[in-house]
């Protein structure tokens, strides 16, 4: 009976430790569901255990090949409902992220926002929103908007919500970063939520990264700032 209670008070302090931690994480949060509190106070954790276990560690970057179609041709429609051209960022390497707001790797928003402020000069970030993967982003595009800048401090280019899996409805974007007669190589559509592409100021795909992979990681920023 002792080594009850002594367990039942261990799991008490645990859990109120650990639920002070989460209220303390999100102190700022604006309109968070528990769910993606919790998923914001234990990315951390998420991220050293995916490190750990080497889950969704793969890359792949081809900086020879050139695209057979041009990625400038395309036109997206961004959050606000605005067509964003992609003809615009002629000459500044591109990001793209697929992101979704319930995922265990939604602190990486967090992640891309720091990459962003200190590379925006080298490096346009774009997130595309996408309920392709366990329904983890459910929300309105306006939904959506509210929860990154409100709660993760978001500036770069959110585009409107779309599919970015492989199939018919899959975005024009998408479509070009993972068919290989148009970006000239790569085959890899996205296998969760944040993965990303880099295209490089002359338009070429050269990088894939998974999605366990930080946006500060060596990995990303040398790629960003290697010329």
């Amino acid at each position: 009976m002792a080594k009850l209670k002594r367990l039942i008070l261990v799991v008490t302090i645990m859990v109120l430790a650990l639920t002070t931690y989460v209220i303390v994480v999100n102190i700022n949060a604006v309109n968070m569901t528990n769910r993606q509190k919790i998923t914001k106070a234990f990315y951390p954790a998420i991220m050293w255990f995916t490190n750990m276990v080497g889950a969704q560690k793969a890359t792949a970057s081809n900086i020879d090949i050139k695209p057979n179609t041009s990625i400038y041709n395309l036109t997206m429609v961004a959050n606000d409902g605005i067509p964003f051209n992609f003809n615009n960022l002629t000459g500044k390497k591109i990001l793209i992220v697929n992101t979704a707001s319930d995922c265990g790797y939604t602190g990486q928003l967090d992640e891309l926002e720091k990459l962003y402020q200190q590379y925006k000069n080298q490096v346009e970030i774009i997130a595309f929103p996408a309920n392709d993967f366990k329904q983890q982003e459910k929300g309105t595009n306006k939904d959506i908007a509210a929860f990154c800048k409100k709660n993760y401090g978001v500036t770069f280019p959110i585009m409107s919500k779309s599919v970015v899996i492989n199939t018919a409805a899959q975005n024009a974007i998408f479509k070009w970063l993972s068919t290989p007669n148009q970006n000239g190589w790569n085959s890899k559509a996205p296998t969760w939520n944040f993965c990303k592409y880099l295209v490089n100021q002359q338009g070429q795909l050269t990088h894939f990264f998974e999605s366990a992979i930080s946006p500060l990681s060596p990995e990303v920023v040398n790629a960003i700032t290697n010329k």
